[in-house]
């Protein structure tokens, strides 16, 4: 698993994705092994889109080289109509090869995961 020198990077490219949480989890977001990239994860939002109830949301990163799983949020309620912001251009996290985001919610149809981040390689 190796990452690209990030102080010389060929291609850097700005990109965002969305993905509905369910209660039986989803990669957010994933750097595939052999991909020759890192991913630096500048934000992650995950809204409420419930109206009237709230839902717990739980995000993890996925370490490939343990593999070792690492709670980013456990668990943390989001109200109806707001959003919890699990990392933020002031602490971004990097994905390394083989490495992932993925996100579980206490109900079906109430959080989305938006993320923002640059495929550098």
């Amino acid at each position: 698993m190796a990452a690209p020198n990030i102080v010389q990077v060929a291609s850097l490219l700005g990109k965002t994705s969305g993905i509905a949480l369910t209660t039986g989890g989803v990669d957010i977001l994933e750097n595939p092994a052999a991909s020759g990239k890192v991913l630096k994860v500048s934000s992650l939002y995950v809204p409420n889109i419930d109206g009237s109830n709230a839902a717990d949301a739980t995000v993890n990163f996925v370490d490939a080289t343990g593999p070792t799983t690492l709670r980013l949020a456990s668990t943390v309620p989001v109200p109806p109509d707001k959003t919890l912001i699990v990392i933020d251009r002031d602490a971004p996290l990097y994905l390394e090869e083989g490495d992932k985001i993925t996100g579980v919610a206490s109900a079906n149809g109430d959080l989305e995961a938006v993320v923002s981040y640059e495929e550098l390689s």
